[in-house]
């Protein structure tokens, strides 16, 4: 316990009489950690993104006109056991309309074309979602060879190209977002690793006086490693602060960018809050300590 106390005493001391050089190695840290976050909140804006997108494409079923709701019942209990399918919703004639008008209801054209037919013209249908998007077509493929006497029409065609063109763009970002979250890391790590040499690099006499007055190597070691822990937790304090104020002011431009889909970056930072930023501490506290024990490593020998 004394050795662990004189070594957080002479850790802090060391931190208190350096503290521009301290401010300077945590604020080399906050910049590499903010990059990283970052890129981050661009890679999980469009996976939302893309995902939000595929939640809104469906595959409809036209059912004729006065066929028994039994018999539609019937064949969407069928598509429902599918295994590529994840749900089947039933929409009648009247909702069918209701939808129509509330989708042209600043459109009085449409709304007085609709009037003067004097009838529903539309048909009752079959709204499928598929289980999994990469599987989509082979859903598709499977309900354009569906046979069944009550279905009028089919309409997915277009939704064929929209799913391969979502599909390419998808492993485009994924792919470019990896390349240049490694590049960052990979700059971060060279960036605080000199910086802590350059720090440690102060200190090189007295680390020289103290290997030749005796002192064993927890003694010289470890106020740097704890300096390390002292300058990886409070780095990551820092991003904290300063990104949740960031992304509560990104989240209403999100909202309205990518209205009518449930993209929130904010929420997938708050539910992955120890993930997250765990990682981020512990990357740094390991780059940070291998930094310190190699710097010190260089001086210590006499």
């Amino acid at each position: 316990m004394l050795s662990l106390f004189r070594v957080i005493k002479f850790s802090l001391q060391d931190i208190g009489r350096n503290i521009w050089l301290s401010v300077a190695t945590i604020t080399i840290l906050v910049l590499a950690l903010l990059s990283v976050n970052i890129l981050l909140t661009v890679q999980v804006i469009g996976d939302n993104a893309t995902q939000a997108i595929q939640e809104k494409i469906d595959i409809s079923l036209y059912i004729k006109p006065d066929v028994p709701e039994l018999q539609i019942k019937a064949l969407e209990e069928k598509i429902a056991n599918l295994p590529r399918v994840k749900s089947v919703s039933y929409i009648s004639q009247e909702q069918a309309l209701q939808d129509f008008r509330a989708k042209y209801e600043n459109n009085q054209e449409v709304l007085s074309a609709l009037k003067e037919l004097g009838q529903n013209p539309l048909s009752p249908s079959l709204v499928i979602i598929p289980n999994d998007f990469s599987e989509a077509n082979l859903l598709i493929n499977e309900l354009r060879v569906l046979d069944d006497p009550i279905i009028e029409s089919r309409d997915f065609s277009n939704n064929t190209v929209v799913l391969s063109k979502i599909e390419n763009i998808t492993k485009r970002v994924n792919d470019i977002g990896l390349f240049i979250i490694i590049i960052f890391l990979l700059t971060s790590i060279l960036v605080v690793y000199n910086t802590v040499r350059v720090a440690i690099y102060t200190h090189r006499q007295e680390i020289e006086i103290m290997r030749l007055v005796g002192a064993s190597n927890a003694f010289i070691y470890w106020p740097h490693v704890f300096s390390a822990f002292i300058y990886s937790l409070l780095s990551v304090a820092i991003i904290i602060v300063l990104f949740y104020p960031f992304l509560s002011l990104l989240q209403p431009y999100l909202e309205v960018f990518f209205m009518g889909y449930n993209v929130d970056i904010l929420a997938y930072f708050f539910n992955n809050f120890f993930f997250i930023f765990g990682t981020q501490f512990l990357l740094v506290l390991f780059i940070n300590i291998i930094a310190s024990l190699l710097a010190v490593r260089r001086y210590a020998k006499v």
